[in-house]
């Protein structure tokens, strides 16, 4: 996300999408709304992952979604965001249901669980994809 400069958590979500069975390409850092954008429309991937470790994922979250379901290219983009969703941590379940609300297909906060229901959406996706491809 624009204000977000951490990489780590990037990698780690790459090699772990890589290890689930999809092909990544890492925009980086501080990716600006813009580019974001024009990168989905570009290159038109099965599903957008933004990750959050500043603690701005929920404002960001929210601005970002609402331009990708207003974008009529991306409207139907499956879109995922997790991480550090506050400054406080452990946001509120409305924060959670407000990014919901927005058009996010699943959010993941910063709590330990995130990650194995993150890899077992994911893992549910892959499969479904693969018995598709059939």
């Amino acid at each position: 996300m624009a204000s977000d400069a951490h990489t780590w958590n990037l990698v780690f979500l790459q090699l772990l999408i890589e290890e689930l069975g999809f092909e990544v390409v890492n925009l980086g850092a501080t990716v600006p709304d813009e580019m974001l954008l024009a990168e989905c429309r570009e290159r038109g991937p099965v599903l957008l992952v933004l990750s959050s470790v500043n603690g701005h994922g929920y404002h960001e979250g929210l601005r970002v979604i609402r331009r990708l379901r207003a974008d009529a290219d991306l409207a139907g983009l499956p879109v995922l965001i997790g991480g550090k969703l506050g400054i406080t941590g452990g946001e509120s379940a409305e924060h959670i249901a407000e990014l919901l609300d927005a058009g996010f297909d699943a959010v993941f906060d910063d709590r330990p669980e995130g990650i194995a229901a993150f890899t077992g959406l994911l893992g549910r996706l892959s499969e479904r994809q693969a018995h598709e491809l059939r």
